[in-house]
């Protein structure tokens, strides 16, 4: 029972720390790169579909992305997507098949804004691990009745260990991209 409980932990931290990158990447460095549009979902018939689904996003220049939508009716709204995403501060241009969109130079002010950014999403993940922490305790708890005292103990420690490890994983990612951020 205990191995169950420290077995989902794990499973549920893991895939945190996973997520915590998926988001890290979604910030923009200095390079153009696909993955900025991730999280973008734009109304297509009235329901909010990711842009990956709709479209193939491809980086042929260092600030430059090409959106290629599958369905040219769908062009509008993902022009409309893009423009509406905060913090990115992007104009995107529509020729009738393509969105093109340049991304302007980083600033030195901007990169600091995105560090801030980042170090936030950093925060706000490693609070979803403490939540995972606390989750997993208050089933362990509930065990109290079922197994002995010093397993419990044990199993308490091991949690521990395995959510500081989590939460170091996300720093060092996060570490990695207020590099990247910095790197001029």
């Amino acid at each position: 029972m205990i191995a169950d409980v420290m077995a989902d932990a794990g499973t549920r931290m893991t895939r945190a720390v996973e997520a915590a990158k998926e988001d890290f990447a979604t910030v923009r460095t200095g390079r153009a790169n696909p993955q900025l549009f991730q999280k973008v979902l734009v109304d297509y018939y009235g329901s909010p579909t990711p842009l990956a689904q709709l479209a193939s996003i491809n980086s042929p220049e260092a600030r430059t992305l090409i959106v290629t939508p599958y369905d040219k009716s769908a062009l509008k709204s993902i022009e409309q997507a893009i423009r509406d995403i905060p913090n990115l501060g992007v104009n995107p241009t529509n020729d009738g098949n393509i969105v093109r969109i340049t991304l302007p130079e980083l600033t030195e002010e901007r990169r600091k804004e995105y560090v801030k950014l980042v170090r936030g999403k950093g925060e706000d993940h490693k609070v979803h691990l403490r939540g995972i922490r606390r989750k997993a305790k208050d089933d362990l708890d509930a065990l109290k009745s079922d197994v002995g005292e010093d397993d419990l103990v044990r199993a308490e420690k091991e949690l521990d260990a395995l959510t500081r490890s989590h939460v170091d994983a996300i720093d060092d990612a996060l570490k990695r991209k207020e590099a990247e951020l910095l790197e001029v």
